[in-house]
């Protein structure tokens, strides 16, 4: 598994997860808690206690699929990759062009 160092609150060396490790884990441990699987990873950004992830979930399936009902969840990862919590701050229509940014 990829890591790459950082510090804990003790000034120790710690192994945070590489970013395409902590993308997996992020959608695997949302997927897990949901029971839907991820569409996509939109955003990922380190932090200082570890990583926060926006992950794209199919709520709700429709035909057409651009009418389908997606949603972004915002996850936070610790240090060591595990969900420390997550919540819905969006959703909308899969055809939908996103015409206001989002934080």
């Amino acid at each position: 598994m990829a890591t790459t160092e950082s510090r804990d609150n003790g000034g120790e060396k710690s192994e945070r997860p590489s970013a395409p490790v902590a993308m997996r884990k992020a959608a695997e441990q949302l997927s897990e808690l949901l029971g839907k699987a991820p569409d996509s990873v939109s955003t990922l950004k380190a932090s200082d206690d570890g990583w926060i992830a926006d992950v794209e979930v199919m709520e709700i399936e429709r035909i057409p699929d651009t009418s389908s009902v997606m949603a972004t969840y915002r996850v936070t990862l610790d240090s060591e990759g595990q969900l420390l919590g997550y919540e819905r701050t969006h959703r909308y229509a899969r055809g939908q062009i996103d015409r206001e940014e989002r934080r």
